[in-house]
Formats: structure tokens, sequence, C-alpha cells
């Protein structure tokens, strides 16, 4: 991989104070550049024009990548080359007339008031597992909350009784509150799940082993 990618990754981490998902999926589009560059006897960062970079997003959509992929891997592109321009490493940025492919807004298919009730309804059973997941889904729904920054959450960043919680992302905290549903929910596993499969960690919600949860977990 081109030694460049590096210290671009380390400046997402540094400076720019990037999430470790956000980095990661900057760096596997970067890799997936990198291959096809390589395959086409491209072997460095200097040698890489405009012309090469169309072909690259060409390939990308004949190889069947969704559209939103393909912006997806433009956008990093751009901002990996914008980056190698400030930074003096490169005379020109040669991504700078590159152009995502255009994307179709169609309206999302929203859940029906049947279906969300059914769906906060499935896990209603009394065992630690069951709370636990049925006050994931409450705070899920009533917060809005990211899969991400759902798991991130500790103790400590939950105030039942005013009904809120602080979501930190990087450097960056807001306050999210929370109706009587998610409290309700909350407190009881809180009361009677958690001290079950939870030692002596300061992570809200874990897994059934103790361990923090991850979003495979989750899922």
């Amino acid at each position: 991989m081109w030694e460049e990618f590096i210290q671009y990754e380390t400046y997402l981490y540094t400076v720019k104070h990037a999430s470790k998902n956000t980095v990661a999926a900057y760096m596997r589009d970067l890799r997936k550049l990198n291959n096809y560059m390589e395959e086409h006897q491209i072997p460095s960062i200097d040698m890489v024009n405009h012309t090469n970079l169309n072909s690259y997003v060409l390939y990308l959509e004949r190889t069947g990548s969704a559209a939103s992929s393909v912006s997806r891997s433009v956008a990093s592109i751009k901002s990996f080359f914008l980056y190698m321009l400030r930074q003096g490493l490169i005379p020109q940025d040669p991504s700078e007339l590159l152009k995502p492919p255009h994307i179709d807004k169609r309206s999302p298919e929203i859940l029906t008031v049947e279906e969300v009730q059914r769906l906060l309804n499935q896990p209603n059973g009394n065992s630690p597992k069951e709370i636990r997941d049925k006050a994931m889904l409450e705070l899920l729904y009533a917060t809005g909350l990211r899969v991400s920054e759902l798991i991130a959450l500790k103790v400590f960043d939950v105030n039942t009784d005013m009904g809120y919680l602080v979501c930190r992302d990087g450097n960056k905290e807001r306050i999210v509150p929370f109706g009587k549903a998610a409290k309700k929910a909350l407190e009881r596993y809180m009361e009677e799940a958690r001290p079950a499969v939870c030692y002596e960690q300061d992570t809200l919600f874990t897994n059934i082993q103790g361990a923090p949860l991850t979003r495979q977990g989750l899922w």
C-alpha cells in the first residue's frame, strides 16, 4: 500500500478526530484504489492523473458497485488527494474534476405504527437477555441513536431521573432526551438484568458473558 495512506490515516485520527468506523471506510476505499492502480502499472501517487481516476470510477460502475458505494469511494479519493495537495506532497489535485455518479433519490421505506409496536414487543420475556434487548430497542426508538453510539454508552452517560443521555462522538457530545417507555425499560434493565451479566464495567450494554456489546452482537 502507498505509504502516503498511512500518513493520511494518522491525519484522520489526530487532526480530523474521525471515528474508527469512518477511518476504516476511507482506508478500505483507498486500498481498492491502490490495488487497481498497481494492476495498471501506476505504482506511486505522483503518477496518478485525472484519466486514471476516472477510469477507476468507470471500472467500479462496470463491475456492479452500487451508485452509493461509488459515490463514497469518490468522496474518499477526493478527500485524500486534497489532503496531499494541502500538505504540499503533490503539485496539483488529480481528483479535482472527479464526479460521483448520479443517485436517484427515493423516499425511504418506513415502518407502520403496528410494525414498530410489534418490533418493540418482540423481547417480552423476563430473562436478562430479553430485558436487555427490550431496553436497547426502546432506547434506539426513543432517541434515534446509531448502533455504534448505543453500544458506546457508559452507565454514567444516562440520567434516568431526568430522562436524558449524553452521546459522545470523538470530542463532541450532545444531550439526547428519551420518554417514559424507554425510561421504564432502561430502569428495569439496570435493576434486574445488568447486575446479572456485568462485572465491574462502565459499559451500559454488554453481552450475556459480560463483555462490551459489538455492532454484530446487537444485530
